[in-house]
């Protein structure tokens, strides 16, 4: 059985009608067109088939069958004692008591996880149900917390609720979603260093949707944001969990509740050693022992963020059981600490779908192949057509939409957009002319923190331009990076510095590398540069197209001029970025454009 199995189970009564959830210089840019051209479709690997509605809505129906059955896990985690003194790792549990109702307007990004497998027999006794709260940070990606999602297969038994802020109900014909909608599960990824005995090593995961959401994405805090941890400052956490300690009754609408930061002393003189500073973080004022005078997430709130400034600072984690024992405290995953892994399951540059970044490349001879990544080898490709009337193609979802795009330029100049419409095939948008005055161009990620993919443009006299994305393949008005640049061989695209900003790299002319880090602003782009490499960088070509071994850190593949492959897997470090390079193969100097 899953560790999910061996927690301790705490079921809604069948009373309960509703499911909880656990625990520039302007007159030289490049010109933009507004018209979109139809394109014939080009064929990306094949998409697996999502679950039909019948089938989710079936999952939704059997979840709340569970919880009104009464046989339902609100909270697929484990129980701290409330006696012990000294809290024993292992035993802890995840949990909105003191909350007002919060309406879908003001929390469109709030989504419910339902779980429900009925193991394939006609008996109910060994049916499974579980339940926790997300939240949207892409329209295809949900952040929860690891231990909903570990030990269960959420691609086949799991389903997103989404757009309301009502918990769905059964009816005489099937279930009610009270205006809300479903989206199945695609795929899984939970946090590498992610312990499930002790929740520990960052109890966060994202699920990949087999659909973008029309909802409002919520972003994550950065990486050196301090400020939003800062004792006193006032959060707000979401969910539909118990709103009183005496029942298991979930909430049947979203509550919120606003709790004040706490250091990290104040949590660890509480929790002891259960609660690991950096990874954790927790809020509120101490519980009163009853619910009067207590505010607080409860069980069913596991998953749901903790938002300060309109970004994620937290996701629920856990806390004491019936969430009201004197002197408690919620706790929550540190995002700040896990933002730079989790930004590289929201932008990963996926062409077949299974989490790991891959790889564009045409021959000279115009043939163009996508080379699939397998950790840290490539295998399997696909023939895509003839792009010879091309001179350079980046890989970018620029509407964030989760299916990757292409942004190529003609020999004439012309920047165009290649994306999915959403339907049956690909549109192909053309951004604008004038772009053959640009040496290079680079998608290298969200440059400025407003959750779309920007571009970096290096022009022929030594310029280097950031263009911020607008999310739907035009950029507004290009912000001047500096001079000088002429000399740099350009690349990267992500984060390979750990921080959660994505960074760009620079060959100079004597064969070093150097890390610019992002700065994750339009102005001031990058803090000061470090040297990664002291010489022996001079390939031929760079191919930066993200997170290619799926450890959710940026990487690059470099050629040789004997046309060896090299993958360069990220270490997440500014001053050593990569670990010990690996060979992919020889014979690519047949190819003359990568992605």
């Amino acid at each position: 059985m899953t560790s999910a199995q061996r927690r301790a189970r705490i079921a809604l009564p069948a009373a309960a009608a509703a499911l909880a959830l656990s625990g520039a210089l302007l007159g030289a840019a490049p010109a933009q067109a507004a018209d979109v051209t139809p394109a014939p479709a080009k064929q990306n690997a094949g998409k697996a088939q999502g679950p039909s509605k019948t089938d989710l809505l079936g999952r939704v129906k059997g979840s709340v069958a569970d919880v009104n059955d009464g046989e339902a896990d609100p909270n697929p985690a484990q129980e701290k004692e409330a006696e012990q003194a000294a809290p024993a790792s292992g035993t802890k549990e995840s949990y909105i008591i003191g909350g007002t109702p919060a309406t879908s307007t003001e929390a469109p990004w709030m989504v419910q996880l339902h779980y429900y497998d009925d193991k394939g027999t006609v008996e109910e006794t060994d049916d499974e149900g579980y339940f926790c709260g997300g939240s949207l940070v892409a329209p295809n990606k949900v952040l929860t917390a690891a231990h909903c999602v570990y030990g269960l297969d959420w691609v086949n038994n799991g389903v997103i609720v989404a757009g309301t802020n009502q918990v769905p109900t059964e009816t005489a014909t099937g279930v009610d979603l009270h205006g809300g909608r479903v989206a199945g599960i695609e795929r899984t990824w939970i946090s590498p260093t992610y312990n499930d005995y002790d929740l520990t090593g960052g109890d966060v995961a994202v699920l990949t949707l087999f659909e973008a959401l029309p909802y409002k994405s919520l972003q994550l805090t950065q990486s050196g944001d301090t400020a939003s941890y800062r004792e006193g400052t006032q959060a707000t956490v979401y969910g539909w969990g118990r709103t009183s300690s005496t029942s298991q009754d979930g909430a049947q609408t979203l509550q919120k509740a606003v709790v004040p930061m706490r250091s990290d002393a104040t949590c660890s003189s509480y929790f002891q050693g259960d609660f690991v500073a950096g990874q954790m973080t927790c809020a509120g004022n101490p519980a009163s022992g009853q619910d009067a005078g207590t505010v607080s997430p409860c069980n069913g709130d596991s998953g749901g963020p903790l938002v300060v400034g309109g970004r994620i600072a937290g996701v629920v984690s856990w806390g004491v059981p019936d969430c009201v024992e004197s002197g408690a405290y919620g706790v929550y995953a540190k995002t700040s600490t896990y933002v730079g892994q989790v930004n590289a399951r929201i932008d990963d540059t996926d062409l077949n779908y299974d989490g790991r970044a891959d790889l564009f490349a045409r021959t000279s001879a115009g043939d163009a192949w996508e080379y699939y990544s397998r950790g840290t080898a490539l295998g399997g490709r696909e023939y895509i057509g003839d792009y010879s009337p091309y001179n350079l193609v980046r890989q970018a979802d620029l509407d964030r939409d989760g299916v990757q795009d292409y942004l190529y330029r003609t020999t004439g100049g012309v920047l165009k957009w290649f994306h999915f419409n959403g339907v049956d095939g690909y549109d192909e948008y053309t951004v604008g002319s004038g772009w053959g005055a640009m040496k290079n161009i680079l998608v290298t990620g969200d440059m400025t923190s407003d959750a779309l993919p920007d571009l970096l443009a290096q022009d022929k006299n030594g310029y280097l331009w950031l263009y911020p994305g607008r999310g739907n393949g035009t950029f507004g008005t290009r912000v001047s990076v500096g001079s000088g640049w002429g000399v740099m061989t350009i690349t990267g695209k992500g984060d390979y510095t750990g921080d959660g900003k994505p960074d760009m790299l620079a060959r100079d002319t004597s064969g070093r590398l150097w890390v610019y880090p992002g700065r994750g602003t339009a102005t001031a782009t990058f803090t000061n540069r470090v040297l990664a490499g002291t010489s022996g960088w001079n390939f031929t070509a760079y191919a930066a197209t993200g997170d290619i071994n799926g450890d959710g850190r940026a990487d690059l593949l470099a050629r040789d001029s004997g046309g060896v492959m090299w993958l360069y897997q990220g270490r997440g470090s500014s001053t050593a970025p990569f670990v010990p390079r690996v060979k992919i193969g020889s014979g690519w100097n047949a190819f003359n454009l990568f992605g």
